[in-house]
């Protein structure tokens, strides 16, 4: 059952009525299996989820317990075997990976390009839009570097670019930071709120780490193991970050252990 508690250090932008009665996506009923060999596979199985318009909501699970899948299932690459999802927006959701997945053959502001021409930006106008997006990841200078001259924590500001690039209004993140160190991933936790803040984003973000859901969510979700069921959920109210960090890490912790005596 869902969990109440109160909450301080997610980013603080109030979610108005009239955004969760019109939400930038809705599961209802969502189950996703795969047969393979003869064998039913269950990886979803009934998860209903409504993220509002411009919330920022993370899904937590160990791993193998079907966020990746979720999100997929929510940027149209895959469909659910049950259940239904609508994503509202004239475009499909913008979808950035664990993997940076730049072409290393092509400079920052290249790849970033590349996205505005499939979003049919006129070619004139592709290297100033570049640029703006490569500014707003606080990477002004790296427009003509190519992606080995970058930095871990570089490349992935530059898969930011291209993914806001898309100009969709729902940004999917599936274990952005998860390669990186603590310094660098902290530092784009802090990009990642103000540039959410400031383009008022519906972000899901999916991670395994627990104080980055705590840190980053307006609410936490917490999928159980194999199959995935939306176990708890914490929303925003002021619990300290530690105390929150440490309650969530005990219900993980529990939901592991419950799957370990299966």
């Amino acid at each position: 059952m869902p969990e109440t508690v109160l909450r301080t250090g997610a980013p603080a932008r109030p979610i108005a009525l009239a955004e969760v009665e019109q939400p930038a996506v809705r599961l209802s009923h969502v189950s996703k299996w795969f047969d393979t060999a003869g064998r039913r596979q269950t990886v979803l199985d009934d998860i209903s989820l409504t993220v509002g318009r411009g919330e920022f909501v993370c899904v937590l699970g160990a791993s193998g317990c079907g966020k990746s899948t979720l999100l997929n299932l929510v940027a149209g690459l895959d469909r659910p075997s049950t259940g239904a999802i609508e994503v509202t927006g004239d475009r499909r959701p913008a979808l950035m990976f664990q993997d940076h997945a730049l072409f290393p053959w092509l400079t920052a502001g290249r790849n970033v390009e590349l996205a505005l021409r499939l979003r049919g930006v006129p070619r004139r106008d592709r290297p100033e839009e570049a640029r703006r997006l490569l500014d707003l990841v606080r990477l002004k200078d790296a427009h003509g570097k190519r992606v080995h001259e970058l930095s871990g924590g570089m490349r992935q500001r530059v898969a930011l670019a291209r993914a806001l690039a898309q100009e969709a209004d729902v940004l999917l993140m599936d274990e952005p930071f998860a390669a990186l160190d603590a310094i660098t991933r902290d530092v784009l936790h802090e990009e990642l709120a103000r540039i959410w803040s400031e383009n008022r984003l519906s972000v899901v973000f999916v991670t395994h780490n627990v104080r980055e859901a705590v840190r980053l969510g307006q609410r936490v979700v917490l999928l159980s193991s194999r199959p995935g069921r939306i176990a708890r959920e914490w929303t925003d109210s002021g619990l300290p970050e530690a105390a929150l960090t440490a309650r969530v890490t005990d219900a993980l912790r529990e939901e592991i252990r419950r799957h370990g005596r299966r």
